[in-house]
């Protein structure tokens, strides 16, 4: 129950503080897919750089990035990093897509959160926080996603340790809120939003932190 309650009142006070984030920015639901594929292990300006490329060269749909060889693809988002794997990656989703809901997302979206979980888990170089997104940000199912900031700001809260498994990690959150996509889609952008302006992995603005009342990290050495 006290995490439970814990769990609500860090919500709220982030809510309080920063405002409703409005997360993901894309003005498409496939925006979303290929900004989440592009966001891996990435700053989101280097997935956004790559996206406004793919926009200017009218790729910027999954069906112009399936008949689009990886080879034209790679150059185009070389801002995002590991730019031929990604562009792998995009390819893989749009084969998934295409060969499996003849290209319609809504199909592919309507399937039950497991069994699509599953089936994007099983595309090559798709790891949970990725298949996550997709699922929370696009398929707008209810399901926690889980990043570096929420390990970095749940284990300095001494509320669950830092090198615990990605699942333990989302049913910690899973197992103590309502299943609300809405819900989940803020409190992750939230998460973000403080992990990348204040609660940063060297030199936190602890001063700054809505949430610097509960934090044990102020007290140890730096992560």
């Amino acid at each position: 129950m006290e995490n439970d309650d814990a769990l609500n009142d860090i919500y709220q006070t982030l809510l309080s503080a920063f405002g409703p984030r409005q997360w993901w920015p894309a003005d498409t639901t496939e925006e979303v897919v290929i900004g989440a594929i592009l966001a891996q292990n990435v700053a989101w300006e280097n997935a956004r750089k790559a996206i406004e490329n793919l926009k200017q060269n009218n790729l910027l749909s999954l069906a112009a990035i399936h008949e689009t060889d990886a080879s034209t693809l790679a150059p185009l988002i070389r801002p995002s990093r590991f730019y031929h794997q990604k562009a792998e990656r995009l390819k893989n989703f749009t084969h998934l897509l295409f060969d499996g809901f003849k290209g319609e997302l809504s199909d592919m979206f309507g399937l039950g959160l497991a069994p699509l979980r599953q089936a994007l888990l099983d595309l090559k170089g798709f790891g949970e926080e990725t298949v996550d997104s997709i699922l929370l940000y696009a398929a707008e199912k209810p399901i926690f996603v889980i990043d570096a900031y929420t390990r970095r700001i749940f284990s300095r809260l001494a509320l669950i340790e830092a090198d615990a498994s990605y699942r333990a990690y989302q049913q910690f959150f899973m197992s103590r809120l309502p299943a609300d996509t809405a819900l989940y889609n803020d409190y992750h952008a939230q998460l973000v939003y403080l992990g990348n302006r204040i609660c940063k992995k060297k030199s936190p603005l602890c001063t700054e932190c809505p949430l610097n009342h509960r934090c044990h990290h102020k007290m140890e050495p730096l992560q």
